[in-house]
């Protein structure tokens, strides 16, 4: 148990240390296209400044378009109870809980720390799970809070922000024809970087998410992991994840931009098992992930 979730961190930083020497490349690339490093800096604050603003406000934009209400502790004895047993055990201040009125079984959890973390579950979760695998679900939302995933997931939005930003003024500096170095060899010169800048328009961006999808994919492991430690019982979690990923339903307010927070991809049929479309799902598959947690031994 422990072992899994220590490789998952350790990857998932490794992923992080690539991440931020690919930036790097990147911002070389357009200084050295441009001739001035101001614009490096301006780009690169831009994106730091977009994404933080958006990590610390990530609870309530991601609570608004889940459509999710504050849960009321009479109406949800039960949901209330189990929440607070296990921040008791795994020590975490108790999170504000929310409902999204969905039949489709899922949750997610939000925010910027734990002291101001919320997690929300859709009625169709606690309609269609029993206790133990409810249970599992909530220790496996909690644990991505105890993992500080917010921060994580973070920097890597940051990242991919920044590489998306350079790589489109790199673009427009080369079609302006601009750049603050001289161009001694005419024609031939400015054809070269033409490419360059295209191939880096291209490709830049796609790698960053390729990268920011593989880091949430490794949260996802650890939280089973930790969500797994947490109850002491694995099977809940492994049985909950089968009955989610076996509902037919939509969840109608799947978006792109929130699906990673879930436990489960929101989307329906858009699971798949060739290894280029896994590259660029937000989830593990779900048999990996009961896989390794029935493999798991507490």
């Amino acid at each position: 148990m422990y072992s899994h979730a220590e490789a998952n961190t350790r990857k998932t930083w490794l992923y992080l240390a690539g991440f931020f020497l690919f930036v790097i490349a990147i911002g070389w690339l357009l200084s050295y296209a441009f001739g001035s490093r101001e614009i490096l800096w301006i780009s690169v604050g831009l994106s730091v400044f977009m994404s933080v603003g958006s990590y610390w406000f990530s609870d309530k934009l991601a609570l608004s378009m889940a459509g999710a209400k504050p849960a009321v502790k009479s109406d949800n004895p039960e949901l209330y109870r189990i929440v607070e047993n296990l921040c008791i055990t795994a020590g975490l201040p108790l999170p504000r809980v929310f409902i999204i009125r969905d039949v489709q079984p899922n949750a997610f959890a939000a925010g910027r720390d734990a002291r101001h973390a919320v997690v929300a579950v859709t009625t169709g979760l606690l309609d269609s799970l029993d206790r133990q695998e409810l249970e599992g679900v909530l220790a496996h939302e909690l644990s991505h809070i105890g993992n500080k995933d917010m921060l994580i997931s973070t920097i890597a939005v940051v990242l991919a922000g920044a590489v998306a930003i350079l790589a489109d003024l790199f673009f427009r500096s080369t079609l302006l024809g601009g750049s603050g170095r001289d161009d001694r060899e005419g024609g031939h010169a400015k054809a070269i970087m033409m490419a360059v800048s295209l191939a880096v328009l291209i490709l830049a961006p796609l790698f960053a998410q390729l990268m920011r999808l593989a880091i949430s994919r490794k949260r996802e492991f650890l939280a089973d992991a930790s969500g797994a430690l947490l109850t002491r019982y694995p099977e809940g979690l492994a049985r909950a994840l089968e009955k989610i990923s076996r509902d037919p339903h939509q969840l109608r307010s799947a978006s792109d931009a929130t699906a990673h927070l879930y436990i489960a991809s929101p989307f329906r049929g858009k699971e798949v098992s060739l290894w280029i479309h896994k590259l660029f799902m937000t989830h593990p598959p779900v048999q990996e992930r009961v896989s390794a947690l029935r493999g798991m031994k507490i």
